[in-house]
């Protein structure tokens, strides 16, 4: 919505936002900028219910053009994650008027509620940031020029926590805003090459190591779903590895120099394979690579703006699962480099098959102090969930807590789903070790999960988290268009930094 967002010093600005409770006027900060009453005036409309993140306008003799009032809420229940969804309400409001300024006074709200100002104000950066969001690089010249036209707005805030949280929720929207330009963009455009490159570039911008095996270098590390996945497709496959290291070349020896490994399912497009989507099941599976694009993101953010030291590594699992005589098929049987043999009895089940491969390397190769992997794998955990909360698979205690912190932070929500020893052996093949898919429709969500659990090392503390119930929006409200989210960028940096 907007070409850009800048903070700038208090000067003049068109427009001034400032906040009130429901059931309450103005408090005495405001009263002293309400020249002429206005303000007041407006807080007597139908329209200012003071709920959080209603907007009423006010237009005063002087100064400012107009004035935003927003609701905050209840006194007691106002949160800093609150400002997000204030944020967006106020982006909007921009938006309409056209306004290409703004300063925001919100700080009377943050002091009766005892709020942190920074993270307020990096909640604020988060909602605005990521309402600015736009996609246009598709629209061709049947667009109106006014249809694509974007203003940059300058925004300036009380107080320096305030201003410091702001910047920052608005780098760590940028890059949640490269995941979803990621997500958005078409398949025939959104290449596994095309994603080794954009993987390149990041790593290039934000100093992080890269790695990609392609070709021979998947059969020398037996790389086994990638290269059956990906065999039928003229796009080949490829695994990408991303590495933040704050140490140099001297890795500190034990716990301190083991990495958290971030793995993302990224298949670029998905058309079931030979067990092929009916109808119009494979519309949107360009969103197949979102637990990638959201890795990628996240590797942004934590090289720009959390900077953490510690080791951070990801593993992007490439491919596109397309149709053709070299296409894998049910009833094949395939064996990963840790032993364990699978028979294919779904095609469409392929996400898990290439994060078998990460999740193997990841625990052989990497000497995790946990696993995180974010994945759009399941249908079933759209029924279970729908788009409100992700489906969360862990049993370490101390990981899952920290996802759950995590979550709460960032406004990423996790629900945790149970995973047990009879969803494992759900998944036990009369001919091989395990199938990809069992048949029975029964804990569909937790298939994955279980399947993907004969990847990991006992021992090593490993986190799935399924998105395909959040990593998209249905629709035009809040922070987000109807389009991608950029889901887990936000969580996994938080989870870092923690």
């Amino acid at each position: 919505m907007f070409k850009s967002i800048t903070v700038v010093p208090q000067g003049k600005a068109a427009v001034l936002v400032l906040g009130y409770f429901k059931g309450q006027g103005l408090d005495a900060r405001a009263t002293k900028k309400d020249v002429g009453g206005v303000m007041a005036s407006a807080l007597k409309r139908s329209e200012a219910t003071g709920d959080v993140g209603s907007v009423v306008e006010a237009f005063p003799a002087g100064g400012f053009e107009r004035v935003f009032l927003v609701g905050l809420g209840e006194m007691g229940k106002l949160e800093a994650g609150s400002f997000r969804s204030i944020a967006a309400a106020i982006g909007r409001k921009l938006v309409a008027v056209k306004a290409v300024s703004v300063q925001v006074d919100l700080a009377s709200g943050m002091t009766a509620c005892k709020l942190n100002a920074k993270a307020c104000g990096k909640a604020f950066g988060e909602g605005l940031g990521l309402l600015g969001w736009a996609c246009d690089q598709f629209k061709g010249s049947a667009t109106k020029p006014e249809d694509k036209e974007r203003r940059a707005l300058a925004v300036s805030v009380e107080g320096s926590g305030f201003q410091g949280g702001l910047e920052q929720g608005l780098s760590l929207a940028a890059s949640t805003n490269l995941t979803r330009t990621l997500s958005q963009s078409p398949p025939n455009v959104a290449t596994t090459s095309f994603m080794a490159e954009q993987a390149k570039r990041v790593a290039k911008e934000c100093g992080l190591s890269i790695k990609i095996w392609e070709g021979d270098a998947l059969e020398k590390e037996r790389f086994i779903g990638l290269i059956n996945v990906g065999k039928a497709s003229e796009n080949k496959p490829c695994m990408i590895r991303l590495e933040y290291n704050p140490f140099g070349k001297e890795i500190p020896s034990g716990k301190k120099g083991q990495p958290i490994v971030l793995v993302g399912k990224t298949m670029t497009y998905d058309t079931g394979g030979l067990s092929l989507k009916i109808n119009n099941g494979m519309v949107g599976m360009k969103r197949d690579k979102d637990g990638g694009c959201a890795v990628l993101g996240a590797m942004h953010a934590i090289a720009t703006v959390i900077k953490p030291k510690k080791r951070v590594v990801a593993l992007m699992a490439v491919a596109e699962n397309s149709i053709s005589d070299e296409a894998y098929r049910p009833d094949d049987v395939i064996t990963y480099r840790n032993g364990v043999t699978v028979e294919v009895t779904n095609t469409d089940a392929e996400g898990r098959l290439v994060l078998a491969d990460a999740l193997c390397w990841a625990c052989e190769k990497e000497s995790p102090s946990c696993i995180v992997d974010l994945a759009t794998l399941t249908g079933g955990v759209v029924v279970a969930l729908g788009s409100t909360f992700c489906g969360m698979f862990c049993e370490d205690d101390e990981l899952r807590a920290r996802i759950e912190d995590a979550a709460k932070a960032s406004g990423e929500r996790v629900w945790r789903l149970p995973m047990h020893q009879e969803y494992r052996d759900m998944m036990k093949s009369p001919v091989a070790d395990i199938v990809n898919s069992n048949a029975n429709r029964k804990a569909s969500p937790i298939q994955g999960a279980a399947f993907l659990s004969y990847f990991v090392s006992d021992g090593v503390p490993w986190c799935h988290l399924d998105i395909a119930g959040v990593h998209v929006s249905e629709s035009n409200k809040g922070m987000f268009i109807d389009g991608p989210t950029g889901w887990g960028v936000r969580l996994l940096a938080e989870f870092v930094n923690s």
